[in-house]
Order: structure tokens, then C-alpha cells, then sequence
């Protein structure tokens, strides 16, 4: 029953590697006191969410890990808070990211791009099941575990549709064509238009892979990301649906076999004119031998959204002919197309590496102070998490035999005369739910937050 009501916190891990860093905060390994596991902590600061606009996000990307249940996402085992920040606790995968893939191999051969795309397939349809869109699908966010098989990470642009409502989300101030029309500079070229290429000179397939390579990286951790996934409609804010997220898989796949993204070029928003102008600038070079199944399948989903396969469900692209004898449902039980090499369970060495930032610990409050609830606090109440998996591996961990043990102590009352509810922590372990409220023990609905532990739940 202890561990049961025990309040996870930071001080329950050893503080590992730095395997990521963003805009709002870090990804690190650490291994839980308790266990042993070995997991990957996604740390983010609470003023930055405040202060960027991001709390609804973040709530989003809590709710959608504890409420998917799927082997193609990412499993969230824990989310807390302390006074300062925000904490996911979730499996690590040590395989590395399709990014880093890329920038090892240049490009995927047709059957390799074939069986991640097919996984990235299911994790999508995984999350639109769910009334989810992703909103930032790119190779940093498709994870991939020991064994070379994908997972889809990081949600936090992810947005909830109401089903009540149209499947279209809106934007505020939405942008204008115009925005995106800016004329661009011409030249004359046998008599007809075409746009310059002075101030980016023209560049070969393999020149436009280095040149690409050069800048990922630095693209992957700025604060800006890079738009090159984004679907026009995103862009042009005039309402999207889950249609968006199929583009971006088009991008993807297009970049997996030419070995950069279809609309890539040195300046952000020329990335952006050229998505809204993707009629245009959508082009296959001349080097890259694709199959004309492969083009076909990536016109589709890099086109208007009316016309996009996928945009009356994910079924319509697992049926296109590309994918034409791919097992769907044994992809996760097949080899993958490439297996990583991973020595140990800390192995990090398919990530980046990252320098230890030199910042004051701070306090991490984890008693009285959550009955002072701040403005900034209160807005992250019901971010608690504890996945009732974790948990009943946590009650059958050689650690948590040890304090089963009886120990010496003095009897109560309670012990003396009443032993009806021997019984009860074995009843709460089994109960069926995954979500689980950490002051009380009890199974909850994701979204639930009993105001009377609202206090305590975070």
C-alpha cells in the first residue's frame, strides 16, 4: 500500500545521460530507485509552457500517452511534476531516430522505406483512432527500438478533435495565400518562366543531400524546427484535419528514398512558399530511380487534401499498390528492415550527445508546497500518471519483496483485532485499468481529477 499511495518524483530516479534537447526543455535516460528500469525522462520547464502558449498542448501530449494503448507509440509509465517542472516517464528506445537513420545511410532502399512507412502508417491510424492529430510528424519523432522497429514520439503539437464537432481544427489569424505568394525572382528559360535560382544556386541530388545534412541537426534543435514536413493547409491556418498528418508521411517517404525532403531549401519560409506552391515545386530528380508506384503513392498524399489518399482513413493508402504484400498485421513481428547496434541497456550511442548544462539545482518541493497552489501550478493540476503495469512490476520487483518482509514493529489496535482487510492492496493490483490515482489507489478515466485529491495529484 505504500509504494501504492507513494508520490513519484524526481528524487526516484538516477539522473543519466542527456539524450535530446528542445525549445522547452530535455530528454534524459535515468533508471527508477525502485526497479531498475532503465527509462527516458522528458523534462519540461513550466514558465516556458506558460509563457509560449503551451499548456494545452502539453495536457494534450499527458492525455493521449495515457489513454493509447498501442505498440506503435511510445508507452508513457509515470508523468509528476514538481514545482518547477513537468515529467514523462516513458520507455526508452535505444535504436536511435529515422533522423539520425537518414543521415547514416543517406537513403532507404524501396523495401527498407516500404516497412517503416507501413509502421508509421499504424502508429497514425493509432492516435486518429483516438480523435488525435499529430501535427508534427517528421523522422526526429519516429523512434526506433532495439530490434529496428518503429515507434511514433512526441506529442506535443498533438491536438484532440471534438467528435461532436466537424473534423477540422481552426487556427486563429489565419494566414493568406498571399503570405505565401510573395512573387519570386524569374528568369527567362526557352521562352518561358521558371523560377530563378539566384541566391540558391542550382545543386545535384548528392548536393542537395550534404547541403541538407549540413544544416538537419542544427534545424532539429531550434527553437523554429524546421517546416519542411508541415501540410500547406497547416500553413494557410483556413482549418485541417487529420489529413495533415498523411502529408507529412508523404514528406517523409519522399526523403527516405531521395534522401531530402521534397520542398526543402535554405530559407524557412521559401520552404514554406514552395509547400503552398507544391504544384510547382514538387519534383523527382532525374538521379533518384524510384519505382512508378512509389512517385504515384507520394503525388497522392502530397496534394490537395479533397484528392489525398488517407483523407477517408488510413486503409485507402494500405491499399495502395506499393504496399502490395506487406503483412499489416505482423509488421511488429517480422524482422525490421535494419537493426540497430546496442550494447547494453545504457547504450546511448545512437543519439546525439549533449553537454551538461551548469544550472542551480532547484528544490523539488514533493510535500507541503502542493497545498499552495500557485497560478502557474494550478494550471497543471491532474498531470499525475501512474501506468498500473509499472505498478504491479514495481509490487513483484526483488526491492519491493524486501519491505513485503515483515518487519519488527509494534502492534496496533487495527492488527490486533481486525484482519478482514487483509485483502486489499491484491484487490486494487488487479483491478483492469491502466490509469491509476496515485493518492488513493483507485482506477481512473485519463481525464479524470477527484477534486478532493486535486491538491495531491500533481
Amino acid at each position: 500500500m505504500r509504494l501504492q499511495r507513494h508520490k513519484m518524483g524526481v528524487e526516484d530516479f538516477e539522473l543519466l545521460t542527456i539524450i535530446g534537447r528542445g525549445a522547452f526543455g530535455e530528454v534524459r535516460l535515468c533508471r527508477a530507485k525502485a526497479t531498475g528500469e532503465v527509462y527516458a525522462m522528458k523534462k519540461l520547464k513550466k514558465s516556458e509552457m506558460l509563457s509560449r502558449g503551451q499548456v494545452e498542448h502539453v495536457r494534450a501530449e499527458r492525455n493521449l500517452l495515457a489513454e493509447v494503448d498501442s505498440h506503435c507509440i511510445v508507452k508513457l509509465q509515470y508523468s509528476f511534476q514538481d514545482s518547477e517542472y513537468l515529467y514523462l516517464i516513458m520507455e526508452y528506445l535505444p535504436g536511435g531516430d529515422m533522423m539520425t537513420l537518414l543521415m547514416r545511410k543517406d537513403t532507404l532502399t524501396e523495401d527498407e522505406a516500404r516497412f517503416y512507412v507501413a509502421q508509421s502508417i499504424l502508429a497514425i491510424q493509432s492516435i486518429h483512432k483516438h480523435n488525435y492529430i499529430h501535427r508534427d510528424i517528421k523522422p526526429d519523432n519516429l523512434l526506433l527500438d532495439k530490434n529496428g522497429h518503429m515507434k511514433l514520439s512526441d506529442f506535443g503539437l498533438c491536438k484532440p478533435l471534438d467528435c461532436s464537432a466537424l473534423s477540422t481544427l481552426h487556427e486563429h489569424e489565419p494566414s493568406t495565400d498571399e503570405e505565401f505568394r510573395e512573387p519570386m525572382p524569374m528568369d527567362i528559360e526557352g521562352g518561358r518562366l521558371q523560377p530563378s535560382t539566384r541566391g540558391q544556386p542550382y545543386r545535384s541530388q548528392q548536393e542537395q543531400l550534404q547541403h541538407w545534412q549540413r544544416n538537419r541537426r542544427m534545424l532539429a534543435y531550434s527553437t523554429v524546427g524546421t517546416p519542411d514536413y508541415i501540410a500547406p493547409e497547416v500553413l494557410l491556418k483556413k482549418g485541417y484535419g487529420m489529413e495533415c498528418d498523411w502529408w507529412s508521411l508523404g514528406a517523409i517517404m519522399f526523403e527516405m528514398l531521395v534522401g531530402y525532403p521534397p520542398f526543402y531549401s535554405d530559407d524557412p519560409m521559401n520552404t514554406c512558399r514552395k509547400i503552398v506552391n507544391w504544384r510547382t515545386y514538387l519534383k523527382f530528380p532525374d538521379e533518384a530511380k524510384l519505382t512508378p508506384e512509389a512517385k504515384d503513392l507520394i503525388c497522392r498524399l502530397l496534394c490537395d487534401v479533397d484528392h489525398r489518399l488517407g483523407c477517408r482513413g488510413g486503409d485507402d493508402i494500405k491499399a495502395h499498390p506499393w504496399f502490395r504484400g506487406v503483412p499489416w498485421d505482423k509488421l511488429y513481428d517480422m524482422e525490421a528492415a535494419y537493426k540497430p547496434e546496442v550494447n547494453g541497456e545504457l547504450d546511448t550511442q545512437n543519439f546525439e550527445k549533449f553537454d551538461e548544462v551548469n544550472s542551480q539545482p532547484h528544490a523539488s518541493r514533493s510535500g507541503p508546497w502542493r497545498k499552495m497552489l500557485t497560478s502557474k501550478d494550478a494550471n497543471f493540476v491532474g498531470y499525475t500518471y501512474k501506468n498500473s503495469d509499472v505498478f504491479k512490476g514495481m509490487m513483484n520487483s526483488p526491492i519491493a519483496e524486501l519491505k513485503k518482509k515483515p518487519q519488527p514493529k509494534r502492534p496496533s489496535i487495527v492488527s490486533l483485532f481486525d484482519n478482514t482487510n487483509t485483502g486489499a492492496v491484491s484487490n486494487s493490483e488487479e483491478s483492469g485499468g491502466t490509469h491509476m490515482d496515485v493518492s488513493t489507489g483507485q482506477t481512473l478515466h485519463p481525464h479524470y481529477v477527484n477534486p478532493k485529491v486535486a491538491d495531491n495529484m500533481f
